[in-house]
């Protein structure tokens, strides 16, 4: 049977034909055993690429051996110290070995190698080398030695910029899914965890493994993480954001379905409440399925400090999400439509500070929400050391010139500083934006019909948020449906041992995460035993 089929014969005759397209055109081809015609193949794969690099050595006297490798994507050092001379020794043994028997020979007595494998397809060749796999081809053998030696520098985990901790642990996930494993694997130390790989895209064949603990998450919810994975076909996938794109429930939402994170802590708490954590390899963001509303304004720090701390500071963060989506909208129809619910010290203060501004009180904050919004992204997109002085800077200039000149007036000013400052206090960044671009349509309303836009958009939103889905859980519980138990952590974060069932809407197939013992004990932890400080019994007399 000839080597080139007419349809490879084709393919190869072009080579600005897309090496995909000539991995296809192999099909189920096998290795002849001549080594030079495949690497002419191979060669012919990779066109003009210069980093693909060949060896030809003899090993064991006779055996005449080519090794392939991709200079630049492999650990070229592991290659020559663990690959090539211990390959090149055997010529000064006096060991004996068939033909036939060279290939199992090398793997288990010469190789230190723990991913190693023979390999007969053209076909799988041809990808373990893109792959940044070694390739040992033996002259006259149909089959092939396939070597893991892929290098991909990273860097050390470190805690995570976009989510700080206070008591929680510093390391984050990194761009390398096998260190973002590693960092799973170090703190669920279960035989119950499942990371379950697949690959996604046509060119880049970015590896995502979808984490969980089997027995605790719902197999309704695996399947259609699964499912949804595996339905996505695209060139390729650099970022968890993409696919994060193609598996959310409602596209059309501005409220983000499916949580990220950087932390490890974080998603392996998720995993013990029965969700589901999907890892991409070349991101250090990982996603978090099913997702709720109450997610969004937890953080880790929650559960680090006593409930007493915890309940407070997250109640300052529900005020400010709340602050930082109508202030402003409450603002212009109190100003435009109401003035009379402002006490008249204070009206009187507004109504100086207004004096001379040309714009309505909609105009006003618009332009001021529209000018924070250009100073915060300038600030994104500057180098961390000039950004920082432009933010300060820009607000301080910005705002001092636009009172001067009269163009806005100093409570707007205030109104806008406030709402910030209040958006900060939002812990995902993505929903963070989302309250950020539905503040500009309640400020529309309530500059169109007063208080009575803003309840309007209110419910609107409430609507919305009540109808989304999150991988079949609702996006607003336990807040609707209301979930009893699932409330002592939504508004408030109650003691730890009150806690001891998981979310119900999870469905988890155990849904007790803390001892009926252990809750028993908290309850009614033992009392101290006074004692004396004198040892023994007093005797009677003086």
């Amino acid at each position: 049977m000839p080597l080139w089929s007419r349809q490879q014969k084709k393919a190869f005759s072009n080579l600005p034909i897309p090496p995909s397209k000539q991995l296809e055109a192999f099909g189920e081809r096998k290795i002849t055993g001549d080594n030079n015609q495949v690497i002419e193949i191979i060669r012919g794969l990779f066109g003009q690429n210069d980093d693909l690099a060949t060896r030809n050595i003899h090993v064991f006297q006779n055996y005449e051996v080519t090794v392939l490798f991709m200079s630049n994507f492999v650990n070229n050092e592991l290659v020559n110290e663990n690959l090539l001379k211990p390959l090149l020794q055997t010529n000064q043994s006096n060991t004996t070995v068939k033909r036939a028997n060279v290939p199992q020979f090398i793997m288990q007595e010469i190789l230190t190698y723990s991913e190693a494998y023979v390999e007969n397809s053209l076909t799988k060749i041809g990808e373990g080398l893109f792959r940044g796999n070694t390739v040992v081809l033996i002259q006259g053998l149909k089959e092939a030695i396939v070597v893991s030696t892929r290098s991909v520098d990273h860097r050390t985990p470190a805690q995570p910029e976009t989510e700080q901790a206070i008591r929680g642990s510093r390391d984050g996930f990194i761009e390398s899914i096998g260190v973002n494993m590693s960092l799973i694997r170090y703190r669920l130390q279960t035989p119950d965890l499942r990371m379950e790989a697949m690959e996604i895209g046509r060119l880049t064949k970015t590896k995502v493994v979808v984490c969980y603990i089997e027995g605790l998450a719902d197999p309704d919810i695996v399947r259609r993480a699964h499912q949804r994975l595996s339905k996505i076909d695209i060139d390729g996938v650099l970022d968890a954001g993409t696919l994060e794109q193609y598996i959310e429930d409602n596209h059309w939402s501005p409220f983000p379905q499916i949580q990220n994170s950087e932390r490890p802590d974080k998603c392996c708490a998720a995993m013990m409440e029965g969700r589901v954590v999907i890892l991409t390899d070349g991101t250090p963001f990982a996603l978090i399925v099913p997702s709720t509303f109450t997610q969004f304004y937890q953080v880790m720090d929650d559960y680090s400090e006593r409930w007493i701390m915890g309940s407070l500071v997250r109640a300052v963060r529900l005020v400010s999400l709340m602050f930082s989506l109508i202030f402003p909208s409450l603002y212009v129809a109190v100003i435009s439509f109401n003035p009379e619910l402002i006490p008249t010290k204070f009206a009187v203060a507004v109504a100086g500070g207004r004096a001379g501004v040309p714009f309505p009180a909609m105009i006003e904050v618009l332009v001021m929400e529209i000018s924070m919004e250009v100073l915060r992204e300038a600030t994104l997109r500057l180098p961390q050391q000039v950004g920082g002085a432009l933010s300060i800077v820009g607000v301080l200039v910005v705002g001092q010139a636009a009172v001067s000149a009269g163009f806005v007036s100093p409570i707007t000013v205030v109104v806008v500083a406030l709402t910030t400052i209040g958006s900060f206090a939002t812990p995902a960044y993505n929903a963070a934006i989302a309250l950020r671009i539905l503040r500009f349509a309640m400020i529309l309303l309530a500059g169109t019909f007063g208080l009575y836009g803003i309840v309007v958009g209110m419910i609107l939103i409430l609507n919305h948020m009540l109808a989304l889905r999150s991988f079949g859980v609702p996006f607003w519980s336990p807040y609707a449906p209301f979930k009893g138990q699932g409330m002592k952590d939504a508004p408030i974060r109650a003691p730890l041992w009150t806690l001891s069932l998981r979310p119900k809407e999870l469905s988890p197939e155990n849904d007790r995460r803390v001892s009926e013992a252990t809750v028993a004990y908290a309850k009614s932890p033992p009392k101290r035993q006074r004692t004396s400080l004198v040892s023994g019994p007093r005797k009677g007399g003086k």
